[in-house]
């Protein structure tokens, strides 16, 4: 199975290598105010996409820290015994019988 999951890796890596090598055409990137930025297709998707990964963390991590916090607060909570609550009640027979 690790050699398996290598070769996928492999294999992922040269697809993405022969789009790189074929997508070496230059384009023109128009920005604001008039400036623009010559460069390959592919450093400009490549950038497309390092931008987009870096919003969506920065989009999400102020959920999943309210969301670590939450679990965090809710299993010292379930961990607190309660007042007024004994394990013991004479009342109550023993485990197991």
């Amino acid at each position: 199975m690790k050699y398996l999951a290598w070769l996928l890796k492999a294999a992922i890596f040269f697809v993405v290598f022969a789009f790189a090598l074929n997508n070496q055409d230059g384009v023109r990137l128009n920005l604001l105010f008039g400036a623009h930025w010559n460069a390959p297709l592919v450093l400009v998707l490549l950038a497309a996409l390092t931008l987009g990964v870096f919003l969506g963390i920065a989009v999400m991590l102020p959920l999943w820290l309210r969301a670590r916090r939450q679990a965090a607060r809710q299993a010292t909570e379930a961990a607190r015994p309660t007042a007024g609550a004994t394990p013991d009640t004479p009342d109550a027979p023993p485990h197991g019988i």
